[in-house]
């Protein structure tokens, strides 16, 4: 196994605190941690990337496949600082790379988030046909690919972008049972909603009768009182 990743490794057991550790597994129950704090795992992460970032970013990208293989968070958010600090090389075709990557490794929020956000939402304004990719996703039975579709639309979100993709992924998943997809696509709601408001307001509404209130509580988080009242009501 590349160097790398055994010195990465021994940083991260020894930089470990069994206090932390007992609290990121009660937080993320069934998930393999070494009990870092995030500020001391993106510090590790930054400096073991030095020697790799001269790397083609498919020898990266093995790379960070090795880290999600392991089921350790801390290792999860290295391998998304990774992928993401060589986003400007990305290609079109790695949408399918990273679908595999949620699919098979993503256990957890924290990792589907931070992955999703950045790793695949920044390039997806750059790639427009990965917004199929994402509302097929949202059709997947795997919850982290469905709570992925949204978060993966935060950031376009935020700038005003691929309103009716939100929609679109929003309505497929409308009525899931599932909270970590409720909180995902309410999230992607609550963050259009800063540029188009009256828009994600008539969606609501236009649900409300539907929508988990979950959903909706996220989704109209931002708004004004009167809005929220309204959208609230039974």
């Amino acid at each position: 196994m590349e160097k790398a990743l055994l010195e990465l490794r021994r940083d991260l057991i020894n930089h470990g605190d069994e206090a932390k550790r007992k609290r990121n597994a009660d937080f993320f129950p069934g998930i393999k941690t070494y009990g870092l704090k995030n500020e001391a795992v993106h510090r590790l992460s930054r400096e073991y990337f030095i020697n790799v970032k001269d790397r083609s970013r498919l020898h990266v990208f093995e790379l960070c496949e090795e880290l999600w293989k392991s089921g350790y968070i801390e290792e999860s958010f290295v391998a998304c600082n990774w992928s993401y600090a060589v986003r400007k090389q990305i290609e079109e075709t790695d949408i399918k790379i990273f679908e595999r990557w949620v699919d098979k490794y993503v256990t957890n929020w924290a990792s589907c988030d931070t992955f999703c956000n950045h790793t695949v939402g920044e390039p997806v304004m750059k790639f427009r046909s990965w917004t199929s990719d994402l509302k097929r996703w949202a059709k997947s039975k795997n919850r982290w690919l469905k709570r992925g579709a949204a978060v993966s639309l935060i950031i376009p979100a935020r700038k005003g972008l691929f309103l009716e993709e939100i929609f679109a992924i929003a309505e497929t998943v409308l009525t899931d049972k599932d909270d970590m997809v409720q909180k995902g696509y309410g999230w992607m709601l609550k963050e259009a909603s800063k540029e188009h408001q009256g828009e994600i307001y008539d969606f609501v509404i236009a649900h409300k009768s539907v929508m988990p209130r979950t959903a909706l509580r996220y989704a109209i988080e931002k708004m004004p009182p009167d809005m929220k009242t309204e959208a609230m009501k039974k």
